[in-house]
């Protein structure tokens, strides 16, 4: 789903604006229908029992080469996106203690300090900086080596790993080792928890469901945490901080004022919408949503950025305004599969964002806007660089 800079292309709003859902081909080559409008989006999430996350072939059309059932199995363990109840149920019910309001208190001043100790490189690493590589990717990477307990010998190599496996130029055959080697390692972490299990995610897990879950589910329970937990914040932090440069007098708010910096993360996470649609839903019976009759079997693809820029939900939707009342977006998605980690990715955003603006009260575009290179194609919506000056 291509972007227009910050903005969703003019096709999505006209559908949006017209028809409600529409024919797409999904970049997996799947058929599939386009929800757009906020009130039909919502209602297919809220609806686990008719439209399901559980079903491969909407990832793939079943004629293409691609992982076995076998390889396929293998890879959705511990992947809650992929489950529907009962087993989502049991395993979301597991890690939601870990992310609890309390439980982000308790993190939030190693999240201050990673935060300011990657200001220091930045300031270090001197003008002009790129503030995608310098500051954007590692902080939450860093986050993530404290949740999952990464030893501080290996985040380094973790850190590298990360970047590499998310990075979309590589060929699907490099990815995929990339991803190999990643769930190899975090099978290292869970053994290791197994053993002697500390304050991480992957110890109270094994202390309080050491019985009822298996070390393939940790597995790819710290894969998901991984993919959803760090390229999402990472992409928040450089494209939030770009909107925030073209809109200085907002900017100002955030950076001065700390009752701003709520309401603002709230406001940059419904107008930038970085996941373009989340995981695909596959229709278990037929049904009809905004007149289009969608059958049995057939996929269904959720335009996030549509709705959140649906008229239907705030005035003047495709205008940047932190001074709004924050409205009910779906850019965490909602219902069954609301995102985890959402009060985690909220809290370093509003950790990150008035931190570096007070650092470099001066902070500036290092060069014209329309030299910076958005990722128009990619999965998650982003800059491949944000080169900075202060």
């Amino acid at each position: 789903m291509r972007r227009a800079q910050f903005d969703p292309i003019s096709e999505l709003s006209t559908a949006r604006d017209t028809v409600g859902v529409c024919p797409v081909v999904t970049p997996f080559g799947v058929p599939a229908h386009l929800v757009s409008r906020y009130d039909d989006v919502r209602e297919v999430l809220s609806d686990s029992v008719r439209f399901s996350t559980a079903d491969r072939h909407a990832l793939m059309p079943p004629d293409a080469a691609g992982p076995t059932e076998q390889e396929y199995a293998q890879a959705r363990v511990g992947n809650l996106l992929a489950y529907d109840p009962p087993e989502h149920t049991r395993l979301r019910r597991m890690l939601t203690p870990e992310f609890t309001m309390r439980r982000m208190r308790a993190l939030e001043p190693r999240i201050v300090d990673i935060v300011s100790a990657a200001l220091d490189d930045v300031e270090r690493a001197g003008r002009p900086a790129d503030l995608v590589s310098t500051f954007a990717l590692p902080v939450p990477s860093l986050v993530i080596c404290e949740l999952l307990g990464v030893p501080y010998a290996d985040r380094a190599e973790f850190q590298r790993r990360t970047v590499d496996q998310l990075d979309a130029s590589h060929p699907p055959e490099h990815r995929l080792a990339l991803q190999q080697a990643s769930r190899a390692y975090m099978a290292t972490l869970v053994e290791r928890a197994r053993r002697d299990p500390g304050e991480d995610i992957l110890g109270m897990l094994v202390r309080e469901h050491g019985d009822d879950i298996s070390a393939e589910e940790l597995v790819g329970i710290a894969s998901l945490l991984l993919l959803a937990g760090h390229e999402t914040t990472a992409n928040m932090l450089g494209l939030g901080t770009l909107a925030l440069l073209r809109h200085p007098d907002q900017l100002a708010r955030v950076r001065d004022d700390p009752a701003s910096v709520e309401p603002a993360v709230e406001e940059l996470l419904r107008w930038l919408s970085i996941v373009h649609a989340g995981i695909p839903r596959t229709a278990t019976t037929e049904v009809t949503i905004a007149g289009s009759t969608i059958a049995a079997g057939e996929h269904v693809v959720l335009a996030l950025p549509g709705a959140n820029r649906d008229p239907a939900l705030v005035d003047d939707p495709d205008r940047l305004d932190i001074t709004r009342e924050p409205a009910g977006h779906v850019a965490f998605g909602h219902g069954l599969h609301h995102c985890l980690g959402a009060p985690l990715a909220r809290l370093e955003l509003r950790i990150a964002y008035p931190a570096l603006l007070r650092r470099f009260p001066g902070l500036a575009l290092a060069v014209p806007y329309e030299q910076i290179a958005f990722r128009p194609y990619s999965v998650i919506h982003g800059l491949q660089a944000l080169p900075v000056t202060w």
